[in-house]
């Protein structure tokens, strides 16, 4: 009895999946590692202190790396080529902080203030950056 065509493809693609699994999951790792040491208040400290700002702000700076990285492995054929946009994810994060920063002067202390204000805001921005990101890396034409 021969297997199923389904299970033959899935069995023949388990290792590719395993392999982009990992690395955009190890990249999301570290690029949030490095989001958190470039704002200068201690995301971490405060979401264990009860901040609810500093877990909304972290939690869109995730997001907002996790959503071009997807768009990226469903659209790219090597992983040289995933990480790449994966690192400009992250860019595009503390491009959103700064501009986030500026409009409203002193972010991180603001979401060191649990102002949820500033962190839905934040949120916005960076989620909008994300899907814009997403969307030019997924080769839209004009």
């Amino acid at each position: 009895m021969e297997l199923p065509l389904e299970l033959i493809a899935f069995w023949n693609g388990l290792p590719h999946f395993m392999m982009q699994s990992l690395v955009v999951l190890v990249l999301l790792f570290l690029g949030t590692l490095v989001y958190m040491k470039l704002t200068r208040h201690n995301e971490m400290a405060l979401i264990r202190a009860g901040n609810v700002a500093a877990a909304v702000s972290l939690a869109g700076a995730v997001v907002g790396m996790a959503i071009p990285a997807a768009f990226a492995l469903a659209s790219s054929v090597t992983l040289l080529d995933v990480a790449i946009w994966t690192v400009m994810a992250l860019l595009m994060q503390m491009f959103a902080f700064r501009i986030v920063d500026l409009m409203l002067k002193d972010l991180p202390g603001r979401i060191e203030a649990g102002e949820m204000g500033a962190a839905v805001l934040l949120v916005s921005i960076k989620l909008s950056a994300a899907f814009v990101n997403a969307a030019a890396i997924g080769g839209g034409s004009f």
